[in-house]
């Protein structure tokens, strides 16, 4: 199944999909407000930080475990037999993380609206809504996944999915070391996306990761941060046909352990 979806689409299928709602964005608060103000009509509000992340070690966006994702899915009215349909307004980059974890969940039936709600051309509904209780199941693995030790011994193309100047070391707004996991490449998220915010085409897809070494041939797995902004990576590639793992601690977890080395 195509992991996108395009306004025109979504709005002949309002009806048959569970729309959720993810607007986030790294030092901001939550998109609450935003939702209440305006959303796509029947989308449920997800809060990134709450309900698709969880706590302890493993980086500042650490997965969650299965039964608090399988819960959190649950009150946002994700069912087993319908199709889910996520959104942002940053481009897909939270909505990714949603896309991906239903991915890693076992949900097949999950794609994220391209270009977003700035692209919604559809009715809009305003203040809260209260989903019915879903049903899903969440049965985790289905989507591949790398911890620091097998980022340490990887064996195939490891892609940085950070802007350029914090992959390069020089700045680092968030993370108390600067630079990168060494021998990764950079595929900053916005090279993803066209004029317009949305993902560029299967096949300029395609020529963007080949140039920095995806070309088939070994491995491919991605990182960012802290987990999140590394998604819309692994998204692009599947949009391009290339299934990547993920490396959910990202540079967050690498230099919490001040042994690993470090590339700037």
């Amino acid at each position: 199944m195509h992991p996108l979806i395009s306004p025109l689409d979504l709005r002949s299928r309002l009806g048959e999909v569970t729309v959720l709602d993810v607007r986030w964005q790294v030092g901001g608060p939550p998109g609450r407000a935003e939702y209440d103000a305006g959303h796509v009509p029947g989308a449920a509000f997800v809060d990134l930080d709450e309900q698709l992340a969880g706590t302890g070690g493993g980086g500042r966006h650490p997965l969650p475990s299965p039964d608090d994702l399988q819960a959190a899915m649950r009150s946002v009215g994700v069912r087993e037999n319908r199709p889910v349909v996520v959104y942002d307004d940053w481009g897909g980059r939270a909505a990714a993380r949603a896309w991906w974890l239903l991915r890693w969940a076992g949900k097949d039936d999950v794609r994220v609206l391209d270009g977003g709600w700035s692209a919604w051309d559809g009715p809009v509904a305003t203040g809260q809504e209260v989903p019915e209780h879903g049903d899903l199941v969440v049965r985790p693995g289905a989507m591949p996944t790398l911890d620091a030790a097998g980022v340490a011994s990887y064996d195939g193309v490891l892609v940085d999915a950070r802007a350029p100047e914090r992959y390069r070391g020089e700045v680092e707004p968030i993370d108390p070391v600067a630079g990168h996991v060494p021998g990764a490449v950079n595929v900053p998220t916005e090279t993803n996306l066209g004029a317009e915010g949305r993902f560029r085409p299967a096949d300029q897809l395609a020529a963007l990761y080949a140039a920095s070494g995806v070309d088939g041939t070994r491995p491919v797995a991605a990182y960012c941060g802290s987990g999140v902004t590394a998604c819309h990576d692994v998204l692009a590639l599947e949009v391009a046909g290339v299934r990547a793992a993920l490396y959910a601690g990202s540079w967050s977890d690498w230099v919490s352990d001040p042994g690993r080395p470090v590339d700037a």
